[in-house]
């Protein structure tokens, strides 16, 4: 991996912003060596789920009250229409910039400004980040006309993981033409539910196939490939899946990840980063409370705990928020970045 993070910082997906330009000048301010392209749930069509739903055969209703209608008479031939999509791309050399996994005017308003952007800066930057919904959120994020997880319908989630390929796969390529290296987290905050009662009939195996297809496609347009979760999850599922990044909640959820300690440890040995989200999002006091001084001790009491070389460990790691701050208010969503970009000075010092 040629990619070497040293404890640069980097940030999670949202902002609370209304204007691309500005809250993509914000990034470039505060993570200009790792930006990323802005999501702002402000717009229905930039939230968890609807932004990549785009075009997904017999999705149906607007912002947060999508679902998928499989009784439609249309459906089939919806079906039909995105694997001929998908088979004009994967199979005759359609670009996906012309192709319905490319981001439309409406969902695309934060990575077109991105990529415009990155091109007048006076630095290229080391990489750019990237990210979509991963296919266990979408999967279980999602129902049918009848109330079940999307999940469980094989013909949607064979779908479904294939839209999630191609539209990362389109983010890489993209990329690349600004940086070096291209990075896409898939974001599975869902994670934190797998093994609970409502999913629990779904295997573990069957969710490694789904994030591997996805890692695979990712990996296979040379780009890097992360997996966001800001909760507690079986961290064995996601450490053996294949990505290149780990990036966890580290503020709030370390002691659960130390379970995983010597997995957690083979996996940075084998080249893996851990991003660690130590400036908190979540719970505004938390960030209200914390400066420099505080996280980068609360850094090297997890660092010393972990046992790992710490230099080694170090070198390994990103320095991110815990998640996105697309709904702090705006001042509070500033000082994240702004402690997020000190707190790497500071570890890297």
């Amino acid at each position: 991996m040629k990619f070497k993070p040293n404890a640069l910082p980097t940030l999670i997906g949202s902002l609370p912003h209304t204007d691309h330009t500005e809250a993509t000048r914000l990034v470039l301010q505060y993570t200009p060596e790792i930006p990323l392209w802005v999501q702002l749930p402000c717009y229905p069509e930039e939230r968890l789920l609807t932004q990549f739903a785009e075009n997904l055969p017999g999705i149906r209703g607007e912002a947060d009250n999508i679902y998928f209608d499989t009784q439609n008479d249309d459906f089939q031939q919806e079906l039909l229409t995105f694997f001929e999509e998908y088979l004009s791309v994967t199979e005759g050399g359609k670009a996906l910039e012309n192709s319905f996994f490319a981001f439309s005017e409406a969902t695309g308003k934060g990575f077109r400004t991105f990529l415009d952007e990155v091109k007048h800066i006076d630095h290229p930057p080391i990489a750019l980040k990237g990210q979509i919904t991963g296919p266990f959120t979408m999967l279980t994020g999602l129902k049918d006309q009848d109330g079940r997880l999307a999940y469980f319908d094989p013909q949607i989630r064979e779908a479904v993981v294939k839209a999630i390929a191609m539209k990362a796969r389109y983010q890489v390529e993209a990329m690349k033409s600004a940086a070096e290296d291209s990075i896409v987290f898939l974001d599975e905050p869902g994670l934190s539910g797998f093994g609970s009662s409502a999913m629990v009939s779904i295997p573990k195996e069957d969710v490694q196939a789904d994030l591997a297809e996805v890692i695979e496609t990712i990996h296979a347009a040379e780009g890097l490939c992360g997996i966001h979760v800001c909760a507690n999850t079986d961290w064995s599922l996601v450490l053996s899946a294949g990505i290149d990044i780990l990036s966890f909640d580290a503020y709030s959820f370390f002691d659960k990840i130390l379970l995983f300690r010597d997995q957690l440890i083979r996996f940075m040995e084998n080249g893996g980063i851990i991003a660690w989200g130590l400036v908190p999002t979540l719970n505004q006091e938390d960030l209200k409370n914390e400066d420099v001084p505080s996280l980068r001790a609360k850094w090297e009491r997890q660092v010393k705990t972990l046992g790992a070389d710490p230099a080694f460990t170090k070198a390994q790691a990103l320095i991110t928020p815990s998640c996105g701050t697309g709904l702090l208010p705006m001042d509070l969503a500033t000082k994240a970045l702004k402690l997020t970009r000190d707190l790497s000075l500071a570890i890297r010092s």
